[in-house]
């Protein structure tokens, strides 16, 4: 399966809650009036400016293991190298909120606007997330009706530079993947262009594989620990 989603912006518009609560506003406080306001400018602009697209293509536990070790630069353990091979399907996929949400960030930091470019930055990695949830279901959906669904799978997406999957991975996987045919490339850095995408794999099997402690020796270095909620909620659905 190789498909591309259209998606429309309204869509994917995040809750002022949280791209405040990007920003740093409590979650118990509420936001002074300007922040409130630079807020729903920010949103605004966004739902004019992104042009919402996704690419998923399946391969397989082989053709996935060869991605997975790009340019040999993974962490010498981590979890998808061990909750791969024990995937039911695999999908790569690459997402973005095209090249003008972009520019427009660039632009209002080129201008001094940093209050608004920062508001509009974070709202931008809020919708891709969003969008992100969104191709995961697409891709369920797509193999519930093929049959490739059964009541204990659940689906999970990693993508490179996290958990151990180094950055330059993007090299193999855009190779495999080639998003280009929406508007993504990659840069000498591995930084994709439109900066506002996201790329990775969504891995499908039982539950139970999913389920990793946070005791690798990279987990030291991460701030948020967001694979603790993520496979607590796909464990409780």
């Amino acid at each position: 399966m190789r498909k591309v989603f259209g998606f429309t912006a309204a869509e994917f518009v995040p809750a002022p809650e949280a791209v405040l609560r990007a920003q740093g506003v409590k979650r118990d406080r509420a936001a002074d009036p300007r922040t409130a306001g630079l807020c729903t400018e920010a949103l605004g602009l966004l739902e004019g400016l992104a042009r919402p697209t996704g690419l998923l293509q399946e391969l397989s536990r082989a053709d996935f293991a060869a991605v997975y070790c790009g340019e040999g630069r993974n962490a010498e353990r981590s979890p998808l190298a061990e909750i791969a091979p024990r995937a039911e399907r695999l999908a790569l996929f690459a997402l973005t909120l095209g090249a003008p949400v972009t520019e427009r960030i660039a632009s209002l930091f080129a201008a001094g606007d940093f209050a608004l470019a920062a508001m509009l930055d974070a709202a931008a990695s809020e919708s891709a997330e969003l969008i992100a949830d969104s191709l995961q279901r697409n891709y369920a959906r797509a193999l519930g009706e093929t049959g490739g669904l059964n009541g204990q799978t659940r689906l999970l997406r990693y993508s490179p530079g996290y958990c151990g999957w180094h950055l330059s991975g993007q090299g193999a996987l855009f190779a495999a993947l080639r998003p280009a045919a929406i508007g993504i490339t990659l840069r000498e850095s591995y930084l994709m262009e439109p900066l506002k995408s996201i790329s990775g794999v969504i891995v499908a099997g039982p539950g139970a594989i999913h389920s990793f402690a946070d005791d690798y020796p990279f987990c030291a270095d991460c701030d948020t620990r967001g694979c603790r909620q993520r496979i607590r909620t796909i464990l409780q659905s």
